[in-house]
């Protein structure tokens, strides 16, 4: 494993944490308390990059062509490789950072500010990159980063995740989102209803379909969708309607084949009521997560080096699904989860949002920012653990 001269220099990047640690988790409850949707984060972006500035990081704003995206630079020693870290911090609309997407965000930054306020210039050749990414959430701002070439010259790839425990490691599902809009035709749903095409009925049926569909799925597949558009009021027949599913899988090709069977649902529900159908899928899919061991045992390592210990999986929870899934099918990248609530406490619920700002919380965010600089600096440090997690990489495309 990675030692030495980086070893030594471990202890003071971690107390730089400790001593940011008041500031980050201030900065953290900030974020909380103003919740932004996708690429509205106005505020946070200016909080993050203000930071960053203020303890010496070179700080790009509005990058990518997105105005709250940022990149903020730590150089190293000279020419060498670029070390990212990410960072995320929108909200879910209603019920806020239900994501803890305010621990991701000061955790990421925390990283990278301990790293300047520890170390100033990097000791090593390269660079670390603090990358704000906007709208995990449903607007995949990775994706249009990379498209932006924000990431053409990243060799190696980290975020944490906050979670109800603490692993370096869990798959997450391959996810494309699609639309399906049902055409009738409107009359008196009382006095000519067979005047009418029922447009609702066909939605209704499209979820009838989908729902006996599932027991052929396979086991960590999954399809879920809200009906968006269900007509105007009781008394016409619904003319137009729309509902919105996500369908998720751990490979890509089982991706691709829920698509093509939600459409014969589709199709199908289309037929039954006499409706004309049009199914928009969203033209980003979000990648499955391909595995990286070499960085994750770096990261683990640098886990037990803090005293932060890692939980085993109960097995209770599925997956979910990150653009950070698109990064790691294009360059070496870990997402590992750090716990900031109780066991059982689910994501995206408003339980997990209250633990989103809480003590443990805290601990979660100040261990990831500690663990995330020390495994940038590994990388930097010892360029044979970097060429093997690229190896890794190359070694097999998970798709």
């Amino acid at each position: 494993m990675v030692s030495g001269p980086v070893d030594a220099l471990k202890p003071r990047i971690a107390a730089a944490v400790d001593r940011l640690a008041d500031e980050l988790e201030a900065l953290s409850h900030r974020i909380h308390d103003h919740p932004e949707l996708a690429f509205k984060e106005e505020q946070a972006h200016a909080w993050l990059t203000e930071f960053l500035a203020k303890h010496g990081a070179r700080v790009e704003r509005a990058v990518g062509g997105l105005s709250t995206a940022f990149r903020a630079t730590i150089d190293g020693a000279g020419p060498g490789p670029t070390i990212a870290i990410m960072a995320e911090y929108d909200a879910l609309p209603g019920i806020g950072h239900a994501c803890g997407h305010n621990v991701i965000a000061t955790a990421g930054t925390g990283a990278g500010v301990a790293l300047a306020v520890a170390l100033g210039t990097l000791p090593f050749p390269g660079r670390v990159q603090v990358i704000g990414t906007p709208a995990e959430e449903g607007g995949a701002g990775k994706v249009k980063l990379m498209e932006a070439g924000v990431f053409k010259d990243v060799d190696a790839a980290m975020m944490i995740h906050g979670r109800c425990g603490t692993q370096v490691w869990r798959p997450t599902l391959g996810i494309i989102k699609v639309k399906a809009e049902f055409y009738g035709k409107a009359t008196h749903a009382a006095s000519w209803p067979w005047r009418g095409v029922n447009a609702l009925n066909a939605v209704i049926q499209l979820f009838v379909a989908l729902d006996q569909m599932r027991q052929q799925l396979r086991p960590d597949a999954r399809v879920h969708g809200i009906i968006v558009k269900g007509g105007e009021q009781p008394n016409i027949i619904p003319e137009y309607t729309r509902a919105d599913f996500y369908l998720r899988a751990l490979t890509r090709d089982d991706v691709d084949e829920l698509a093509r069977r939600f459409t014969a649902c589709a199709d199908g529900a289309a037929v039954a009521t006499g409706c004309r159908v049009e199914v928009t899928p969203d033209p980003t899919i979000h990648e499955p997560m391909k595995p990286n061991g070499a960085m994750a045992a770096l990261f683990e390592r640098n886990l037990g080096l803090i005293g932060f210990s890692v939980d085993p999986d109960d097995g209770e929870a599925g997956y979910g699904s990150t653009d950070c899934g698109n990064v790691s099918q294009a360059l070496p990248t870990i997402h590992p989860y750090i716990r900031i609530a109780p066991d059982g406490v689910p994501g995206h619920s408003r339980e997990f949002a209250e633990w989103a700002r809480s003590p443990m919380a805290r601990a979660g965010l100040v261990a990831g920012a500690k663990a995330l600089a020390l495994t940038a600096l590994d990388l930097l440090a010892a360029p044979e653990k970097l060429k093997e997690a690229q190896d890794e990489f190359a070694g097999g495309h998970h798709r």
